[in-house]
């Protein structure tokens, strides 16, 4: 039963990513995950969207981990953030830039139309920053500046995906690694007192 019901998830997971929430019917999750849209319904009640809420929470802590995994392997963040961004290049090329993750695509097609999925979505990139934020805190960034360089970091990943994808480049993504790695460099950290 929890193979049929992940196999829904990656289905549509992947179906969302090649052609958005809207352009995914439950007859093509059905086909792609060898499921009856029964067994859909049996795992989400609530459809499409029950479907959709849970793709998008999956994700988000996948890539939440993605993230913390390659900021833990790196020396610092400089060069966390420049492995990140590298990855993320990597991964656009080997797919023959098709969108590595379909949140940014559902928010963009629903954040008016749908508030469950609005809302997942507003989880996702909330859980993303305070990730980051916590990351560069513990890394010696001023609380503040951590916190505005996370939103610039998650923002700016979403935004570079879209025209990346556009220009079939990866030249957006490593115009931002080099910009968001400087502005990690010159945040303030916050001041040291010496003992008297």
């Amino acid at each position: 039963m929890a193979a049929t019901r992940d196999r829904i998830i990656v289905a549509t997971n992947e179906l969302f990513r090649r052609h958005g929430y809207n352009g995914t019917s439950l007859s093509q999750i059905s086909e792609a995950a060898e499921a009856t849209i029964g067994s859909i319904y049996h795992f989400f009640p609530g459809g499409k969207e029950a479907l959709g809420v849970v793709v998008i929470d999956t994700t988000a802590g996948i890539y939440r981990e993605l993230f913390e995994s390659i900021a833990a392997d790196s020396p610092d963040p400089h060069s966390a953030f420049q492995s990140f961004f590298a990855s993320a290049g990597e991964v656009l090329k080997a797919s023959n830039f098709i969108d590595p993750c379909p949140i940014g695509t559902i928010a963009r097609e629903v954040a008016n139309t749908n508030e469950a999925l609005r809302q997942a979505a507003e989880r996702a990139f909330n859980s993303w920053i305070a990730s980051v934020e916590q990351y560069l805190i513990t890394a010696g960034i001023d609380p503040h500046s951590a916190g505005d360089l996370a939103v610039m970091f998650v923002t700016t990943v979403e935004g570079t995906f879209v025209v990346s994808r556009t220009l079939r480049s990866t030249a957006p993504l490593e115009a931002a690694a080099r910009h968001i790695v400087t502005a990690i460099d010159v945040a303030p950290r916050p001041t040291q007192t010496t003992a008297r």
